[in-house]
């Protein structure tokens, strides 16, 4: 019995679900982009991206074999990793360059997880990423925070039907893909009127000898390519 069970499991999880019609995957990205383009409610909804960009930041850090001593994500949207290790060097390099990268490029690979037909595997493996980065969360605010996130991600894991699963899914997507195009716009207009002196451009800068221009092109590359392959993925239902 415990063996069917853990394959059964393994079947809910890995396995393959049906894709929605083309209506859902369009209805979706309107949905997502209701939640990034009037001001007021990115205020709101910009804090699951700069979950995503501080986790991106730790995630990295920890690869490259610094010491990752916490995160804290504020009431005003923005964040903060703090690591231990070399000061200079391409871990740091790495670790800098993966806030601004880390939306969009989420947001590609759970588009490749649905073109693949993986719903439940999307929402458990961003409810594990949430959980791993709840253990390094230093700020009250930044709990709260990321257990909402992922409490959001168990309730429609476990308890939604599989439709609405799929379109939990794909607003999540879409919402990285097209949330995690606008805050290097938004860097960049900072940028333009003298502030943002100590950004993720600027410190890359500083590592790198290069100027923050260039980081903030990278940014912008990687944000709309991600956009472009994963909207056309994701539309090819």
């Amino acid at each position: 019995m415990d063996t069917t069970s853990l394959a059964d499991l393994w079947d809910e999880v890995f396995g393959n679900q049906p894709d929605p019609d083309l209506w859902v995957v369009i209805a979706t990205a309107v949905v997502a982009l209701a939640a990034i383009v009037p001001q007021g409610v990115w205020r709101l909804s910009r804090n699951a991206i700069t979950i995503a960009h501080e986790g991106g930041h730790g995630l990295v850090a920890l690869l490259t074999g610094r010491t990752l001593t916490g995160i804290r994500l504020h009431s005003d949207t923005s964040g903060l990793t703090v690591s231990r290790g070399k000061p200079t060097g391409l871990g740091m390099i790495l670790t800098a360059a993966a806030g601004y990268t880390a939306p969009p490029l989420l947001g590609l690979g759970g588009a490749a997880l649905l073109a693949a037909g993986h719903i439940t595997a999307l929402l458990w493996l961003a409810t594990l990423l949430l959980v791993a980065m709840l253990v390094m969360i230093r700020n009250a605010y930044g709990a709260v925070t990321v257990l909402v996130t992922g409490g959001t991600f168990v309730l429609v894991s476990w308890l939604a039907g599989t439709q609405v699963q799929a379109t939990f899914a794909y607003v999540v997507v879409w919402f990285l893909l097209l949330g995690g195009v606008r805050p290097a716009f938004e860097l960049q207009a900072k940028r333009r009127r003298g502030g943002a002196g100590d950004s993720d451009a600027d410190q890359l800068a500083r590592l790198t000898h290069a100027p923050a221009a260039m980081w903030l092109f990278f940014f912008h590359a990687v944000s709309l390519c991600s956009l472009l392959g994963g909207g056309r993925w994701l539309l090819e239902v």
